[in-house]
């Protein structure tokens, strides 16, 4: 017996004016374990429809509506049921023109219900997997909610406005400047994830961290044979980003030579993979970042003048922190929530004191910056409060000792010292191994080996 693509069964409308045929065809899928709704009219169609079958079969031609203007109702009002046409007029001009109007099927009368019973089931899975694919993306895409980019200032409100405005154009090339820790990356996913792209990948790329041919390779893939390692033909980020978005991080840092082929490739988007000779084609948004001042590079010719001005077919400069108004509060505020829900602490309250300070603090690393200081603050906060002496920007900026672990007493082993500070960690954290190793900066393997050494007890990875 079939079962729907839900853990419910799947409700089917069929819709057709001879009366044997809803018959036979409600009989034959109420044993497959389907619900069936017939509608012999389009006004009964138009009306059953109204409960949401889950998919529909459809008549082309009924004694008061085109089938065609009903599977154009469907599609608008019921955008996620799979429609499957049947006609008793095979005709090519007719399938075609069913199918570029949304329906998945097409069948010709007189119909198998074998036949009809294996589309059905196509359909139905179908559209399980779209909804699954639909439900994923909408989960990777939601951290990336123009909502979540925090801050109320004029500045924020200007670039967040700015991040739309280009994330509901379908193309050009976006160049995001700033300082370094402002948020390029976190721009660059928003304007991919809100734009018609979003169901295509995301591919990041950080110029800096390559060189040159490992970047041309990457970027444009390689023929087999092409350099000695090459032992078959790779995908660049490029193919493999076809009809997405290709973030091109620290564009600044790339060279003279790696500048001409990104130029040629931008004006036509072709290019060739490393010893190939034949042009390959994609389709894909480039969204460039640099902490650089890219007309300074052009003027001292470190930079292509030809590049730039190909970049910049939509900046956007993104604010450095000490520039963002009355946002610090907003922002400590939200992280100091989040690492508490993520090392299940109790949520810490900030002193009066310690979040006038930190609204003053200038913060050169910017956002990046203010999040690594009040994660380490809330990892390390041992009451409901956290001050100014929580703060290691703030301690530092008083010239304090920064608040850290204690060794023990001189003369110790070192195996001694290793174990304790390992169990000041688990202390500190309530016993989560995961936040430990973070505390100590080491990763989980080593935390691991290291409560089995020492034998302590109680210590999870939660």
């Amino acid at each position: 017996m079939t079962t729907s693509a839900t853990s419910r069964q799947a409700t089917i409308l069929v819709v057709d004016d001879e009366a044997l045929i809803r018959w036979s065809l409600g009989e034959r899928l109420r044993e497959e374990g389907y619900i069936v709704v017939a509608a012999a009219s389009g006004a009964e169609a138009s009306v059953a429809a109204q409960d949401g079958p889950d998919l529909i079969l459809l008549d082309m031609r009924l004694p008061d509506a085109d089938g065609m203007d009903l599977l154009r109702e469907f599609r608008r009002d019921l955008p996620s049921a799979p429609v499957i046409m049947m006609t008793g007029h095979s005709s090519v001009e007719a399938a075609v023109e069913a199918m570029r109007q949304g329906a998945l099927h097409y069948a010709v009368k007189p119909v198998s219900l074998d036949e009809i019973v294996v589309l059905v089931q196509h359909a139905l899975a179908t559209s399980a997997l779209e909804r699954e694919v639909a439900a994923h993306r909408e989960t990777a895409s939601a951290p990336y909610a123009f909502d979540h980019i925090i801050g109320a200032s004029a500045a924020m409100r200007r670039s967040r406005s700015m991040l739309e405005r280009i994330a509901a154009t379908p193309a050009g090339t976006v160049l995001l400047t700033g300082e370094s820790g402002t948020g390029k990356d976190l721009a660059a996913k928003a304007i991919h994830y809100n734009s018609s792209r979003a169901a295509r990948p995301f591919m990041n790329v950080t110029c800096s961290a390559l060189v040159d041919s490992l970047l041309e390779s990457e970027l444009f893939g390689h023929e087999r044979g092409a350099f000695t390692d090459a032992k078959r033909s790779k995908r660049g980020l490029l193919e493999e980003a076809d009809g997405g978005t290709v973030f091109l991080d620290e564009i600044g840092e790339t060279s003279a030579a790696m500048q001409a082929k990104l130029l040629r490739f931008l004006e036509d988007h072709t290019f060739k993979r490393v010893g190939g000779v034949v042009d390959v084609c994609v389709d894909v948004r480039v969204i460039a970042a640099t902490n650089r001042n890219l007309e300074d590079e052009v003027a001292s010719g470190r930079f292509r003048e030809d590049l730039y001005y190909r970049l910049r077919v939509l900046p956007i400069e993104l604010p450095p922190l000490r520039e963002r108004d009355g946002d610090i509060p907003l922002l400590v505020s939200t992280y100091v929530d989040r690492y508490a829900r993520e090392f299940k602490r109790d949520v810490p309250r900030v002193d009066a004191d310690a979040m006038a300070e930190l609204a003053r603090y200038p913060w050169p690393g910017n956002i990046r910056e203010l999040r690594n200081v009040v994660e380490r603050a809330v990892l390390l906060s041992a009451g409901g409060r956290l001050g100014t002496n929580d703060f290691l920007v703030l301690d530092r900026r008083r010239g304090g000792d920064a608040k850290g672990v204690t060794l023990p007493a001189a003369g110790l082993r070192l195996d001694d010292i290793e174990r304790s500070l390992v169990e000041q960690a688990l202390v500190r954290t309530a016993g989560n191994q995961t936040a430990a190793a973070k505390l100590l900066g080491i990763s989980r393997d080593q935390m691991r080996y290291r409560v089995e050494k020492f034998g302590f007890t109680g210590a999870t990875w939660a």
